[in-house]
């Protein structure tokens, strides 16, 4: 959805910005949630800028209509659109997927407004071994410890268990993965 600011007129002059009412917030907030899933944080914010910019487009102060946006918000997360547990739950396993740290999928989902008690709900309902099979599949898509050349192992080795350490990983659980011999190492009892 754009605003209609910057779209000439039928006289060739610029149209005034329409007026923010609860069925704009309600499109606007559809709009977005039908193409990205969000915490309710991510749609509050959304939504906060969405007023921001008409509000500046038409010299009003956004502020106004905060109690606008935290009722579109609510009506929301009432209908089910918003479920910061299925978010986090889903968000998991797709970091997990790439590679991401216990630390680094909580500092993302906080960045995205999800609260602390339901990431650690989120991490703990995952599989066991979560954060082994994520350590591996870090190291395999940067191509560190068994997945690097065998002549360029030993001279990267200090550098390949710093890269795991600032992706979130426990150091000895970094150097279970670096110092594997082989992929089958990794994968073994």
């Amino acid at each position: 959805m754009r605003d209609v600011a910057d779209q000439p007129g039928r006289d060739g002059g610029l149209r005034a910005a329409r007026p923010i009412t609860p069925a704009y917030l309600e499109r606007a907030a559809l709009y977005y949630l039908e193409r990205y899933g969000a915490s309710a944080e991510m749609l509050r914010r959304v939504l906060k800028r969405r007023v921001e910019t008409r509000c500046r487009l038409r010299g009003e102060a956004p502020d106004d209509f905060s109690e606008m946006v935290e009722a579109t918000v609510a009506r929301a997360l009432g209908a089910g659109l918003v479920d910061d547990a299925a978010f986090a739950s889903a968000k998991v396993r797709s970091l997990r997927r790439r590679g991401g740290s216990a630390r680094a999928i909580g500092a993302k989902l906080a960045a995205k407004g999800v609260d602390r008690d339901t990431v650690g709900a989120a991490l703990a309902g995952e599989e066991e071994g979560g954060e082994d099979e994520a350590a591996r599949a870090y190291a395999r898509r940067r191509r560190l410890g068994p997945y690097r050349q065998p002549a360029a192992r030993a001279a990267a080795r200090e550098r390949d268990l710093a890269v795991m350490a600032r992706a979130g990983f426990s150091f000895t659980l970094a150097r279970r993965v670096i110092d594997a011999e082989t992929e089958d190492d990794l994968l073994g009892p």
